[in-house]
């Protein structure tokens, strides 16, 4: 596989599709991205930001480009900080698979949950504005912003524990026990939802752009975004308080109140009080289900990097996190037992 643009026919095609634009072009693929080759455009207009669907063998519903252009498209006249849809490509002809242009948004990305380049109450700022963006998006009505059928209707967690159930099986590799256990378990398990609201999927800081006074400027990388439960949401940015700190987003084992980062119960306070909240119970479920999410992720990583096709640069280390998210997502799953076991004894 070649992340290489074509960039004489990518050049060509901006000339006639978008708007103010002029040449020449180049472009340098971002390191990050383990789904969609994302790149900046240089070109004599400005730069731009290109995503494209990675070539090769591709899982059933993965990689769907189109739904996030359409998702930045409804959000952005309403004022949530995404970056604005420029032009959209469906004929993968012109560079091997089809892509989206929107514009660059300038500002800081954190790829370190802990900040260290930041003082403890510019830590602070910053997370609070995480959760108030985060809160912002679960506000916004679906179908205000033409998005009414952007979600299948329906139990959001069973849809999703199926869906990656089956993504799991079609990049299956090796025999996990306990991604056994917990396809048989969460199905088994499923909280009732009570509202349904527009969900990121991937909600964590280095999918984030930061303004200089550390608010967020863009939240990237859209892929897994529907309609569900806002809780799938709130507890996958929360999950980075319990995973253990490894250098990337998650924050366990942090001194949390020397670097000024809000402990997981001041950011549940704040995101129950933006959303009107009394609390959020058995977050250890959702635990769960998100580590699960995790491993089927990583999964499908592992199976691309195995055929040559994933995109990521690291690709292999996350691939090696399959047995490790899924042991996580199993003790989260076994403390989850326990507490109801404790609940229907009292």
């Amino acid at each position: 596989m070649t992340d290489t643009l074509r960039i004489e026919a990518l050049d060509k095609w901006l000339t006639t599709n978008l708007i103010g634009f002029k040449g020449p072009v180049s472009a340098r693929k971002f390191p990050g991205g383990q789904s969609n080759p994302t790149y900046r455009i240089q070109t004599g207009s400005g730069d731009y930001v290109l995503r494209r669907k990675p070539t090769g063998d591709l899982l059933p519903s993965a990689h769907a480009i189109d739904r996030e252009y359409r998702l930045l498209a409804a959000l952005a006249p309403r004022g949530f900080p995404v970056p604005r849809p420029l032009a959209f490509c469906a004929n993968s002809a012109v560079i091997g698979s089809s892509f989206y242009l929107m514009e660059m948004v300038d500002g800081r990305n954190h790829s370190d949950g802990a900040l260290p380049d930041l003082a403890a109450g510019e830590r602070r700022i910053t997370y609070n504005a995480m959760v108030d963006a985060l809160a912002s998006l679960h506000q916004i009505d679906p179908g205000a912003v033409g998005l009414s059928n952007f979600g299948r209707a329906g139990n959001y967690f069973e849809r999703q524990v199926g869906r990656w159930t089956r993504q799991y099986r079609a990049s299956q590799t090796d025999n996990i026990e306990e991604m056994e256990l917990l396809i048989r378990w969460l199905a088994d398990t499923l909280p009732q939802q009570n509202c349904t609201s527009i969900v990121h999927g991937d909600y964590r800081i280095d999918n984030l752009i930061f303004d200089p006074v550390h608010k967020v400027a863009a939240v990237l990388d859209w892929e897994l975004s529907t309609l569900g439960d806002p809780l799938a949401d709130f507890s996958y940015f929360a999950l980075q308080w319990v995973l253990p700190k490894d250098g990337g987003a998650a924050l366990g084992g942090l001194d949390l109140s020397n670097l000024g980062i809000p402990t997981l119960d001041e950011i549940v306070s704040r995101y129950c009080a933006a959303t009107a909240r009394s609390d959020l119970p058995n977050l250890d479920w959702y635990f769960a289900y998100n580590l699960f999410r995790a491993a089927g992720i990583a999964q499908g990583i592992k199976k691309r990097a195995a055929d040559g096709t994933a995109s990521h640069t690291n690709a292999h280390v996350m691939a090696a996190r399959v047995s490790i998210f899924a042991q996580m997502a199993w003790s989260f799953a076994c403390r989850t037992a326990l507490k109801n076991q404790i609940s229907s004894i009292e």
